[in-house]
C-alpha cells in the first residue's frame, strides 16, 4: 500500500516535469539544423550535450508519465499512444546524442532531428487530448471555442429531448473532460446513464428518481473551495439554472428519450426552460448585460462566515467577482442575514427556499439591489416582507410558491421593470382578481400553477372495480 501511495507520488510530477524535454530537445533541434551552416557553425559543440540534456528529461517525463497512468483514470488505447510515442522521442533523442559523437552520416542526424521535432508536437498533441478532451490541439483551427455555452440553444425546447439535447450538452461541455472515454478521474464517467449509475470511487453519481442523493449533484453543491467541489474552481461552473435542470431531470426518473413535455413541470422549471430555448448565454447578454461589467471582490470576512455556516457561494461565471448564494444545506439566521448584506454588490441569485425566512428576515434583502433572481419558496413570509424588495431594481425572476403573500402583496412589486417572472403557486393570491393583477404586470408571467400532466402510452392505469 505504502509502494502504490509513492508511484503516486512521483508520477503528479508528470505535468511538471513533461515540459522539460519539450523545451530543450526543440531547442537542440533548432541548434542542430543551425549549426549545419557556417554562420552557426559554433553551435556544434553545445547540440550534443542538449540533446544529452533533452533525453534525460524525457526519460524522467516517460517514468512518472507511467506511473501516473496506473491510476486509471485515462483512456486506455490514447494512454498507450501516447506513451509508446514518448518513448519513441526520448530513444530517438538517445540516438543523436550518440552518433553526434562520429557525425558520419549528416543527412540522417538531420532526418532524426526531424523526427524528434514531429515527434515532440503529436505527442504533445495526444497529452493535450487527454487532459483537455479529443482534439484539443486542433480546437482553434477547426473554429472550436474552449468556452462554449454549455447548452447550446433549442429553437422548441418544449419538444427537445431532455437528455440529448439539454443535460448530455451540458454534462459534454462542463464534465467529459475529466469524466469522459478518454479521462476517468476517480474512475467515474459521465457519458452514459449506465456510467453515471455505477459511479467511481466516491459512490453512484446518479441515484434514478433522488436528485438529493446523487454524488452528481452533492457535489455541484459543495462550497467552490472543497476540494471535492465539482467541476474545479478553475474550470467553468455551472448556472443556477443548469443545476436546477440536472435535478429535476433526476427526479423524474432520468430517462434518455422523454421530451420536455412528457416531464412533469414545476413552477420553478418554466422561466429555466425558456431560457434554454434562447441559449442560455444569448439569454445573459441580452436580459443582464451589465454582469459583464467590473465589480470588485466581495468581503472576504463575509464569505467566509457564510461558507463556515453550510451555505454554498458561487461565482455566476468563470473569472468574476458576481455571486449566486444558496442556503440549501444552510439555515438562515439573522447573523448570516447581515453578512449578506456585505455581498450587496457581488450578489445575483439568492436561494433561501424552505428555510426560517420571515418578514423581519426580508429587511436585509432590501440591501441586495443586484439582485436577479429569488427563490422564497416554502417560507414564512407575508405580503410585508415584499414590501422590502420594492427597490430592487435588477430582480426578473421571484419565486413565492406556498407562501402566504396575496395579488396586495403582489402588486407593491408592480414598479420594478425588470420583473419577467412570479411564481404564485400555492399562495393566497385569489385567481378570481388574477387577471386584475395581471393588468398591474403588463409583460410579466404570474404563474400560479394547475399544470396538466399528459397521459402518456407507456404509463399504467389502474382501474377499480
Amino acid at each position: 500500500m505504502q509502494l502504490l501511495t509513492i508511484s503516486q507520488f512521483i508520477g503528479h510530477f508528470h505535468p511538471v516535469l513533461v515540459h522539460l524535454p519539450i523545451g530543450i530537445l526543440i531547442l537542440a533541434g533548432l541548434f542542430h539544423l543551425l549549426s549545419t551552416t557556417k554562420t552557426y557553425a559554433f553551435l556544434i559543440p553545445v547540440v550534443r550535450i542538449t540533446y544529452l540534456l533533452g533525453a534525460i528529461a524525457a526519460v524522467a517525463s516517460c517514468i512518472t508519465g507511467y506511473l501516473l497512468s496506473q491510476t486509471s483514470d485515462y483512456d486506455i488505447q490514447l494512454i498507450t499512444l501516447h506513451q509508446w510515442l514518448g518513448i519513441g522521442v526520448a530513444v530517438v533523442a538517445t540516438l543523436l546524442y550518440l552518433l553526434l559523437k562520429h557525425q558520419n552520416d549528416r543527412w540522417l542526424l538531420r532526418l532524426l532531428t526531424v523526427v524528434v521535432l514531429i515527434g515532440i508536437i503529436i505527442t504533445g498533441h495526444y497529452g493535450g487530448s487527454l487532459t483537455h478532451g479529443s482534439g484539443y490541439l486542433l480546437a482553434g483551427l477547426q473554429g472550436k471555442s474552449s468556452n462554449k455555452m454549455a447548452i447550446p440553444p433549442v429553437t422548441n425546447v418544449q419538444q427537445a429531448k431532455v437528455y440529448s439535447q439539454l443535460v448530455q450538452p451540458l454534462l459534454k461541455n462542463r464534465c467529459y473532460s475529466c469524466h469522459g472515454a478518454e479521462k476517468q478521474k476517480g474512475k467515474l464517467r459521465l457519458d452514459s446513464k449506465i456510467s453515471m449509475v455505477k459511479g467511481g470511487e466516491g459512490g453512484a453519481a446518479l441515484v434514478v428518481g433522488k436528485a438529493a442523493e446523487s454524488e452528481l449533484v452533492k457535489r455541484l453543491l459543495l462550497p467552490l473551495d472543497n476540494e471535492d467541489h465539482m467541476p474545479p474552481k478553475e474550470k467553468p461552473q455551472l448556472r443556477q439554472e443548469e443545476i436546477a435542470l440536472l435535478k429535476w431531470w433526476i427526479d423524474q426518473g432520468a430517462d434518455l428519450h422523454k421530451t420536455v413535455a412528457e416531464l412533469i413541470p414545476n413552477p420553478e422549471i418554466s422561466a429555466m426552460l425558456s431560457a434554454f430555448q434562447l441559449g442560455s448565454k444569448q439569454t445573459q447578454e441580452a436580459g443582464n448585460d451589465w454582469l459583464n461589467q467590473k465589480v470588485a471582490a466581495a468581503d472576504a470576512t463575509a464569505l467566509k462566515k457564510l461558507k463556515d455556516a453550510g451555505v454554498v457561494v458561487l461565482p455566476v461565471q468563470q473569472n468574476s467577482h458576481y455571486l449566486s448564494v444558496s442556503f440549501i444545506t444552510a439555515e438562515v439566521t439573522p447573523a448570516l442575514l447581515e453578512e449578506l448584506k456585505k455581498l450587496e454588490k457581488q450578489l445575483v441569485y439568492l436561494e433561501l427556499a424552505y428555510t426560517a425566512l420571515n418578514d423581519d428576515g426580508m429587511k436585509a434583502l432590501s440591501a441586495l439591489k443586484n439582485l436577479i433572481q429569488l427563490n422564497v419558496r416554502g417560507t414564512a413570509i407575508t405580503n410585508q416582507g415584499l414590501v422590502h424588495l420594492k427597490g430592487l431594481q435588477q430582480l426578473t425572476t421571484l419565486n413565492l410558491v406556498e407562501t402566504k403573500v396575496s395579488e396586495e402583496g403582489v402588486s407593491q412589486l408592480r414598479s420594478l421593470k425588470k420583473l419577467k417572472s412570479i411564481y404564485l403557486f400555492q399562495t393566497s393570491v385569489d385567481k378570481q382578481r388574477l387577471a386584475a393583477l395581471k393588468a398591474q404586470f403588463p409583460g410579466v408571467t404570474l404563474d400560479t400553477g394547475g399544470y396538466q400532466v399528459p397521459t402518456l402510452a407507456t404509463d399504467t392505469t389502474v382501474v377499480h372495480k
